[in-house]
């Protein structure tokens, strides 16, 4: 049997074994895998969570921050406005107003100054030690603001650079009316750009993060991180502007920026008295850099693992392969051993042990089906005399032919051809009845002649045998196997009584 034959059904196996350890270790690879994506992209959701609460903290806190800031300026703008309204403007009431103009500039740290311009836009009065002589503020934003609207309500208006101390300053301003409501000037408080620079820079930002304050129109008043060239742009066709703002007073959202096209998280608030909104924002590639790092560190992790449990598998079914061949190999050679068991060392047939097995089965199937059992006992004729005359050798040689030519004339699956001993042969022919049974041992008798053994110590010169054959029917229900051998073995003896070289039965029975 070629050894790939012999190891096939171990190759199936093994081959079934494989599978299973390789379906193992793959749903255990991915089992580990969709749970290292879930808790990422359950990690990834808590930061981006985080950050809207972190930005919309801040963006809450920085627009009070400003609301405070801005209504202690309008609250001096209100008292300047009073003040006016009640003194006047003559010299020395003038001359009041700037002493506490003076006093109310030097105690509040964001106010660059304050200014009161008459209707022809000229100074009246400021917190200056001295104002720079033959200016005009006719052709300022804010005073052009006021001189077209009547509305008496306070005015943030874009950032301008001071014309005192030449530093960017965020105009505050209301305006004054006559009696009669007539257009009379404007009230003025400058804010430093610097103040809200120094303050927004004591914050805890990423290097990309963002804080800025606009009007509520989109035009920046400042940013951090301070860049003078972007004051004054216009970010009204961001989505804050153009769409979140008109729906609520403060939201969050991720967007990349039209100032420098950096990915953020942005929160916004609207000031509730102002008209101005605070924006925060921390960078896209910040917010998530330890969720990164906890991917990196997540997909070594499952790499090491998938390995790991590679090279297990591997080791598994290295094992499992040698199991299944040493547990193969031990089957064949217990079939092995099985076979040599029943089967006689010189002719390859079956031997006693094998018979023994098999003819109590064979009766119980006749018994059961109600068929016939044959039984032919076959013996060497002159069988000592041929060892005598060729030796012992030369005898086995002549049991091998024999038994190869009885074995050549049974054609059946179920019939079993045995060594019964020395130089005797019997043959089993189940469902076989007399006439089948004895053509059988007719057509072995001539077989054996045809091999023209030589045999000096025959009458014919050659090697014949004789054959006895007996047929067991149901009508003997208390059959033992012994009983057919014997019966068999009756009938050789009168075979072989007879004159050798023939069947007994000389013709088969009819029944």
């Amino acid at each position: 049997m070629p050894d790939d034959a012999q190891y096939r059904p171990a190759l199936k196996s093994d081959s079934s074994a494989q599978r299973m350890a390789i379906l193992f270790v793959a749903l255990v690879v991915v089992s580990l895998i969709v749970l290292d994506v879930w808790q990422t992209l359950t990690a990834r959701a808590q930061a981006m969570h985080v950050s809207e609460i972190t930005t919309s903290n801040l963006a809450r806190s920085l627009a009070q921050h400003a609301e405070d800031t801005i209504k202690q300026s309008d609250t001096v703008l209100l008292g300047l406005i009073e003040r006016i309204q009640v003194d006047g403007t003559a010299p020395a009431e003038v001359q009041r107003l700037r002493n506490l103009m003076q006093g109310w500039t030097r105690s509040m740290e964001q106010l660059q100054g304050l200014f009161i311009y008459d209707s022809q836009g000229r100074w009246v009065a400021s917190s200056n030690l001295a104002d720079p002589p033959g200016i005009n503020n006719a052709d300022r934003e804010y005073f052009r603001f006021h001189q077209d609207n009547p509305d008496p309500g306070v005015h943030v208006g874009p950032v301008i650079r001071s014309r005192s101390t030449n530093a960017l300053v965020i105009p505050v301003s209301r305006r004054l009316s006559s009696a009669d409501g007539k257009f009379a000037g404007v009230v003025l408080a400058t804010l430093k750009v610097e103040y809200f620079n120094q303050f927004y820079a004591g914050f805890d930002l990423d290097e990309r993060g963002v804080i800025a304050l606009l009007l509520n129109d989109g035009t920046i008043l400042l940013r951090r991180p301070f860049d003078e060239n972007v004051i004054g742009s216009s970010m009204a066709k961001g989505r804050i502007f153009s769409e979140m703002l008109p729906q609520s007073s403060h939201g969050t959202l991720m967007q990349r920026s039209l100032v420098d096209d950096v990915e953020r998280m942005y929160s916004y608030q609207a000031l509730r008295n102002y008209p101005l909104v605070l924006e925060t924002a921390e960078s896209k590639a910040s917010l998530l850099a330890n969720w990164y790092e906890n991917l990196l560190r997540s997909a070594v992790f499952v790499l090491v693992v998938g390995i790991a449990l590679g090279l297990c598998a591997m080791t598994l079914i290295r094992q499992i392969r040698h199991g299944l061949r040493t547990e193969a190999e031990l089957r064949n050679a217990h079939a092995a051993l099985q076979k040599l068991a029943m089967q006689d060392g010189l002719t390859g047939l079956a031997n006693r042990r094998q018979l023994d097995a098999a003819l109590p089965d064979e009766i119980g199937r006749a018994r059961r089906n109600a068929r016939p059992l044959g039984v032919i006992m076959l013996d060497i004729d002159h069988f000592k005399r041929f060892n005598d005359l060729y030796g012992h050798p030369a005898g086995d040689e002549c049991i091998k032919a024999v038994g190869q030519a009885v074995l050549s004339c049974v054609g059946r699956s179920g019939d079993l051809v045995v060594r019964y001993g020395g130089e005797e042969i019997l043959v089993l022919l189940p469902e076989s009845d007399e006439a089948g049974a004895w053509q059988v041992a007719e057509k072995v008798l001539l077989a054996v002649r045809a091999l023209a053994i030589a045999h000096a110590g025959s009458d014919l010169g050659i090697v014949t045998i004789s054959a006895g054959v007996h047929v067991w029917r149901n009508s003997d229900p208390d059959v033992r196997a012994q009983s057919l051998v014997e019966a068999a073995d009756q009938a050789l003896y009168r075979a072989k009584s007879s004159g050798r070289n023939r069947v007994y039965p000389l013709q088969p029975l009819v029944v």
